[in-house]
């Protein structure tokens, strides 16, 4: 990847829910170079939908094909977001497989594979403080990078 892909909090959260919900990777890349929203109606929530992915994808300068190939930064996460973020791209639940508090995340458990795609991912205001060995991986807190 030559430049890293940005992609805003909305897009990214779409995304994960998509590969989370089982569309096949050739799948979400077909309907993205096709523009097609009706590709997305079988993982869209009433939350979430894919009416405005597209045209707020052009918008702001979203490469969606080259996020779902080589992968991409958030430019910025809140922490309610960074909350749905972490529950669709790892099928983690709040409160229960981690705590989301005022500028802190703890608790969150990943394989290690999954803490790599994290830090990849994870927008530039928020931080990887500790992380320590468990029997399901790594155990992470995350902080707001201000509070560091």
């Amino acid at each position: 990847m030559s430049a890293e892909i940005k992609l805003s909090q909305s897009t990214a959260i779409r995304l994960e829910q998509a590969r989370g919900k089982g569309m096949p990777e050739e799948e979400l890349l077909k309907a993205i170079q096709a523009k097609d929203v009706s590709a997305f109606d079988a993982v869209s929530e009433e939350e979430y939908r894919y009416n405005e992915f597209f045209s707020y994808a052009d918008e702001h300068g979203e490469n969606l094909e080259e996020a779902v190939k080589d992968g991409y930064r958030i430019t910025f996460n809140t922490r309610g977001g960074l909350g749905i973020w972490l529950e669709k791209a790892f099928k983690v639940q709040p409160e229960k497989d981690f705590t989301v508090g005022e500028g802190i995340v703890t608790g969150l458990q990943l394989k290690p594979e999954q803490a790599e795609v994290l830090a990849k991912r994870l927008a530039s205001n928020w931080v990887i403080t500790e992380s320590k060995d468990v029997p399901a991986g790594q155990e992470l807190t995350l902080k707001l990078r201000a509070l560091v």
